[in-house]
């Protein structure tokens, strides 16, 4: 038997075993994407990779990153077919969309852990990550190229120039993802609040008290929405973060902060925020006459107006015939009583008004970049409480333009998907036509986490309920892979 039909026959089995390898893998990664009929497994409707496909894709990653070249031409293509992959089962899979909450921390920046990281969340279905790039008082931009007023997340020696959202970016695309930046709003973080001058720009009450001490945590920093530096200072991070061209970017904590107790209701104008050097300028602004302005003044001043007050406005300016201000249509049944109350909603659409006009100067760096924005919202968080109080959180979402995205956090905990499910109806019968609502879910696949149903649960209630859902966010990664999570956030970059 001559040496070429030896050659020729050893080159067929090899190729046979090539070939039987190749339509292994396509089959499993098929049958986890749902195009094939046979499988109709629970564990495969949201896109999961086989645990054979992730195995092999971890080896060869593992091996690349100790220099073995052809491991890492494998695992490049490899990561290439699953992105194929995903995109064919998501196109196909309900929701078309499915997105992860996820937090960097410094020892990220080491070889090799951002794909670590997307492979995790590639091999769970995830075709979107949004990550934190803006919270506890720092951001996440590399040391040589951060403008804004807070400290970069990576700040070991000799990582000044590494760039982990950039990173992200790239190679969560070239896994088949889109990549959002998520940034916390109107909690500058408890950094911020440490210079004499920036502890001038956060917001009060009528107590004097700021969110650092009224939130029991104390790193929780909430700015007077109406202070220029602050709206300066927020609009440089949003600048910087979208030079990066993230697909999206996200802004959370666009509200006040929430005491616990009674101090989860705002029913008195001492209860509100508004009590900044800027935030009660422009209150006092709103006024459209001397007497208005007096009026206004003494109710914040004293949280409350009496008979002598209006005698002495009707004294102090008799050629004014009544007290204007904005939104205000006097009538001649106007009383001291009603006067009183007109105060009341002046002062909390003054502090609603704020978290507004601070989400339109967010958004629109991205507006102008031509890049998605989201607001990310407690569906709750607007609700009026009793005859006058309010949520202390203030949180006006159903005033949110309709051209963002609408992320609630749908987090209820009841022991069922009861609540759940009408947090988001809440959201859904409150929006605009066209308005894109994309709920995010709280917990874990296959376990229930403090009274709150499994993710699995969660989801298939969701579908039912409020069909037109098509995209869905689970917050977090930190909850699924807590292990991973851990050793991550307190490793040391050496």
């Amino acid at each position: 038997m001559s040496n070429s039909f030896l050659q020729k026959a050893r080159q067929r089995r090899r190729l046979h075993r090539y070939m039987a390898t190749a339509l292994l893998t396509s089959s499993s990664l098929l049958s986890q994407c749902g195009l094939m009929q046979t499988a109709q497994a629970q564990t495969t409707a949201y896109c999961k990779l086989s645990n054979e496909a992730i195995s092999q894709k971890e080896n060869l990653r593992i091996a690349a990153l100790k220099g073995n070249s052809d491991s890492e031409k494998r695992y490049k293509a490899l990561v290439k077919q699953h992105a194929d992959f995903l995109r064919q089962c998501r196109s196909r899979t309900w929701p078309n969309n499915q997105s992860i909450w996820l937090r960097l921390y410094p020892c990220d920046a080491r070889a090799g852990a951002i794909d670590d990281i997307l492979d995790r969340l590639v091999n769970r279905g995830y075709n979107q990550v949004n990550v934190e790039v803006f919270y506890d008082g720092q951001v996440l931009l590399p040391m040589s190229d951060n403008p804004t007023a807070w400290p970069s997340v990576v700040r070991t020696p000799g990582t000044d120039k590494i760039d982990l959202l950039t990173q992200m970016i790239q190679k969560g695309h070239e896994r088949g993802m889109r990549v959002y930046a998520w940034m916390y709003t109107m909690n500058f973080g408890y950094s911020y609040a440490q210079g004499s001058e920036t502890r001038k720009m956060l917001a009060r009450n009528g107590r004097g008290e700021t969110s650092l001490s009224y939130v029991p945590d104390g790193s929780q920093a909430f700015i007077d929405p109406y202070n220029m530096q602050a709206k300066t200072d927020y609009y440089q991070v949003v600048q910087a973060v979208l030079k990066r061209r993230p697909d999206g970017i996200l802004f959370d904590y666009i509200r006040y902060p929430r005491g616990t107790g009674s101090d989860s209701v705002a029913a008195r104008v001492e209860d509100l925020w508004i009590y900044g050097d800027a935030a009660k300028q422009a209150l006092f602004d709103r006024a459209l006459n001397k007497k208005g302005r007096d009026l206004i003044q003494r109710y914040i001043s004293k949280g409350s107006i009496n008979a002598s007050d209006l005698a002495s406005v009707n004294q102090l300016y008799p050629e004014e015939q009544t007290p204007l201000w904005q939104g205000r249509t006097p009538t001649p049944t106007d009383s001291l009583a009603s006067l009183q109350w007109q105060l009341w909603q002046l002062s909390v659409a003054h502090a609603a008004q704020g978290i507004l006009d601070f989400l339109n100067l967010a958004t629109l760096p991205a507006q102008r970049a031509g890049i998605k924005a989201g607001a990310v919202f407690f569906p709750d968080g607007n609700q009026a409480v009793g005859q006058v109080g309010y949520d202390s959180r203030l949180q006006p979402w159903d005033r949110f333009p309709s051209s963002l995205e609408w992320h609630p956090m749908s987090y209820g905990v009841c022991g069922s998907t009861r609540c759940i499910d009408d947090l988001v109806k809440r959201v859904v019968n409150r929006a605009a036509p066209g308005t894109e609502v994309i709920p995010a879910l709280a917990g874990d696949w296959g376990r229930s986490v403090t009274n709150r149903p499994s993710l699995d649960a969660q989801m298939r209630a969701l579908r039912q309920e409020v069909p037109k859902i098509n995209s869905v966010s689970h917050f977090a990664y930190s909850w699924q892979d807590p292990g991973f999570d851990r050793d991550r956030k307190f490793c040391r970059l050496d």
